[in-house]
């Protein structure tokens, strides 16, 4: 079953699955909270710093696939961690394989993973008065990044499928112009730690710490469907899962810590007052 047609297609039902996950997360109007969100970007400086730093780190994973291509090391450490594991990701798309289970991963895997962290930012901006855990989110989410680019261009693993010729490229039932579409976001050897594994399990374990338990349930659970998902699809290693998850729970560690912290500006520059406690967010 074909879901995605070319990059517009993902666009809008990722626009979708946004404005339905923050309705269900916040149990609030989305367009409200779009309307609150442009109301911080605009009035709330410190909000507004942290969106943009957010934003920036993004756009160096991207700026990170034109340095690669630049670069002379050719080094391909995709058959060390073969030889490490295995054929553990073949056996496990061969022992899953579905025509029915496909589509639906393919949509977990491009959809629902960018709009978790979307919806996330929505639903902080509105659930928390104090605006902690968006702070989280937006360190969190930084922390993932610059942790992983260093790898990506210095570590690099080619994706699962296209090393081992056991293992199919299932993303091309639900994606056929994948390469061509997606590529552009994602590199072929971008794969140590896995970032879909990082970033869906940061998220799943700031959405328990803020209390949401609507929220928390849906993402514990998506994130477990997105580690699911990039074994099916023939797309990570287990190591590359091991160390997303490694890489989740010290980047979502450090939000917190960091949301929490109060900044000083007087005095010396730079000087943190560490918090008293760390209270979880009231989130009824």
């Amino acid at each position: 079953m074909i879901l995605f047609d070319n990059m517009t297609t993902v666009a809008i039902y990722t626009a979708l699955a946004v404005i339905v996950l923050m309705w269900y997360g916040a149990a609030a109007n989305p367009f409200k909270i779009g309307g609150l969100f442009v109301k911080e970007n605009l009035f709330n400086r410190k909000y507004n710093i942290h969106f943009v730093l957010l934003i920036l780190i993004l756009f160096c994973n991207k700026f990170e696939l034109r340095i690669e291509k630049h670069m002379t090391n050719t080094r391909d450490f995709a058959g060390f961690f073969q030889s490490i594991e295995g054929s553990f990701v073949a056996n496990f798309q061969h022992a899953f394989q579905s025509d029915w289970l496909t589509p639906i991963l393919a949509f977990m895997y491009v959809v629902v993973f960018q709009a978790l962290l979307i919806a996330s930012v929505g639903i902080y901006t509105y659930r928390s008065p104090n605006k902690t855990m968006f702070y989280a989110t937006c360190y969190a989410i930084m922390i993932n990044y610059a942790f992983a680019i260093p790898f990506y261009l210095f570590f690099p693993v080619s994706e699962v499928w296209y090393h081992d010729p056991n293992v199919s490229f299932l993303m091309l039932k639900a994606f056929p112009d994948f390469e061509n579409q997606y590529r552009a976001l994602s590199g072929l050897n971008n794969c140590f730690p896995s970032l879909h594994t990082s970033i869906s399990v940061t998220l799943a374990i700031l959405a328990v710490r803020s209390g949401i338990k609507r929220w928390a349930w849906f993402c514990c659970i998506s994130a477990l469907i997105i580690i699911f998902a990039i074994f099916y699809l023939g797309i990570h290693w287990l190591i590359d899962m091991c160390g997303g998850l490694a890489l989740a729970t010290f980047a979502s560690t450090m939000g917190i810590r960091l949301s929490k912290a109060k900044w000083s500006l007087r005095g010396r520059r730079g000087t943190v007052v560490p918090p008293v406690s760390y209270l979880r967010e009231d989130a009824k």
